[in-house]
């Protein structure tokens, strides 16, 4: 499955006036949302387009598919992410393609820090949104994700297991520098999503990346796995990573910590278990 899931900065620059492709500049900022519209404005890759994000629901799958139609996007277009963060908002956009249906969907490895360390070009002309001539049909994967009621209901369940996303003191709950508790979901695994990456942006080898989360499922079959970060976007990645090394299945907690911790009744941990 993992050669399906990217494409290199060579294959993209190969295909970036072709119709069929289309490119999405996904670079965001969690604490100045305002900042990917800002960079995309100074230089993008050229035909990129681009979006608003919130902290951080879910839209509707229908105002998404809209979206993509709007942008031209039609079932047989090869859709393409790519941020500046080692694929964080690139892979919220990919599991977002997922979930309504669509099966063409990749990342730019090693996204925009790899495209200008090979020294390619960035362009400030905004492309016209094009409508696909029909539209965009969603195929809703609703299995795809978790709701506060399932974790809930899974705490309990050896078989299952949380994979946090966020860095190591936030899941410690040693700091929390944007949501009002520190901590983690009680039972949740910790893996940083940046350990999924090389020092060049781009992904590990996937046999590599197989072995540690073996390891950290210690047995659990993907399926029964959820991923949570702050409010559903880092936890794209780990879920990226998992699909990329062939542990296939495993599902998105798309409120998150930010969710859990709006109702006082749920409980919290820290440290490190």
């Amino acid at each position: 499955m993992h050669g399906t899931m990217l494409v290199s900065a060579t294959e993209l620059a190969s295909h970036r006036a072709d119709p069929t492709w289309a490119i999405f500049d996904c670079r965001h900022d969690l604490t100045d949302h305002a900042r990917g519209a800002r960079l995309y404005a100074e230089g993008h890759i050229a035909g990129a387009k681009t979006g608003r994000n919130g902290r951080h629901p879910l839209p509707t799958p229908t105002a998404f598919a809209e979206f993509l139609h709007r942008h031209g996007v039609t079932p047989a277009s090869t859709l393409v992410a790519y941020d500046d963060a080692g694929g964080l908002y690139a892979a919220r956009f990919w599991w977002m393609a997922r979930w309504i249906g669509l099966k063409n969907v990749h990342l730019l490895d090693g996204g925009l820090t790899k495209w200008l360390a090979e020294k390619r070009s960035l362009t400030a002309s905004v492309p016209p949104a094009t409508p696909a001539p029909t539209s965009l049909p969603v195929n809703v994967n609703h299995a795809a994700l978790l709701s506060a009621a399932d974790v809930l209901a899974r705490l309990t369940d050896p078989a299952s297991a949380l994979i946090d996303a966020r860095a190591g003191e936030r899941y410690r709950g040693e700091v929390e520098p944007i949501d009002p508790a520190a901590g983690h979901i009680p039972g949740a695994l910790h893996r940083f999503y940046k350990t999924n990456l090389s020092a060049d942006a781009t992904f590990r080898p996937p046999a590599e990346l197989q072995r540690e989360f073996e390891t950290l499922l210690a047995g659990r079959n993907p399926a029964h796995i959820g991923h949570s970060c702050g409010s559903g976007i880092t936890a794209c990645a780990n879920l990226f990573a998992m699909e990329y090394a062939g542990l296939t299945g495993s599902k998105l907690y798309a409120g998150s910590w930010s969710e859990w911790v709006a109702d006082p009744t749920h409980p919290i941990a820290k440290g490190t278990g």
